[in-house]
């Protein structure tokens, strides 16, 4: 099993998106500063996850994510988060 996934960076207020096989392992990563530029410092945290069942399929809708569409179709499906718990228009979405 793959997950795409939407981390929030709480510091800077970015979105980043991957994918993964192994979710746990690839969250550690993040936090000690391997898969960014810059450490988080913790401050990064899990927003949304979607499952695939293959590499292929999570690649693709990765890629799919990070296109206008993706990027739109996140933003509505994550409206209620986003106007909850901070300003939807200083967030900024971002590839790694």
């Amino acid at each position: 099993m793959y997950y795409t996934y939407v981390l929030l960076s709480t510091k800077k207020n970015k979105l980043y998106l991957g994918f993964t096989q192994d979710l746990k392992m690839r969250m550690e990563l993040h936090r000690r500063g391997f898969m960014m530029k810059e450490k988080n410092n913790g401050s990064l945290k899990l927003i949304y996850l979607e499952a695939c069942l293959d590499k292929k399929d999570a690649d693709r809708r990765d890629k799919y994510l990070n296109s206008f569409l993706g990027k739109r179709y996140l933003k509505n499906r994550l409206k209620k988060y986003f106007t909850s718990s901070l300003n939807d228009k200083d967030l900024k979405l971002n590839a790694f």
